[in-house]
């Protein structure tokens, strides 16, 4: 590796980091040389595939990114329950509304039909009740 390409990469890991942390606030700690005990080859091309080269600071905000990530889980049913947990959670955190994260998911009753619609509001329920009330807006 060249000293200019490991610049580079170095650079488009930093901004790896930062958009990490800006979609889920507790990832300033993650280690991502952690990762390589279980996928040796993948994390630092997956991080920047991602976040490198994907996603740019000029883009979605990370409000936007979860209403759609909150859309898409809700489409796939149950089995995306503990990440649509964590995406509402975190939606919250980036500033959407209850409100916001509920019409989303009734939005996607046309795509992903009721049942789990339905599923993925119990679920928004019971993370509103675990949220403060100023998050209520």
């Amino acid at each position: 590796m060249t000293e200019d390409f490991a610049k580079m990469f170095a650079a488009m890991m930093e901004q790896g980091q930062k958009m990490a942390n800006a979609f889920m606030p507790g990832m300033e700690n993650i280690d991502a040389k952690a990762f390589e005990k279980f996928f040796p080859p993948m994390p630092k091309e997956l991080l920047e595939m991602w976040f490198g080269k994907t996603f740019n600071p000029e883009g979605l905000d990370a409000r936007t990114r979860f209403l759609v990530t909150i859309a898409a889980l809700t489409v796939l049913g149950p089995v995306g329950e503990p990440q649509l947990r964590m995406a509402i959670k975190n939606g919250l955190s980036a500033g959407a509304t209850k409100r916001e994260v509920a019409e989303v998911i009734w939005q996607m009753s046309m795509f992903g039909g009721v049942p789990a619609m339905q599923k993925a509001l119990e679920i928004a329920q019971s993370v509103f009740a675990e949220t403060p009330e100023e998050k209520d807006a």
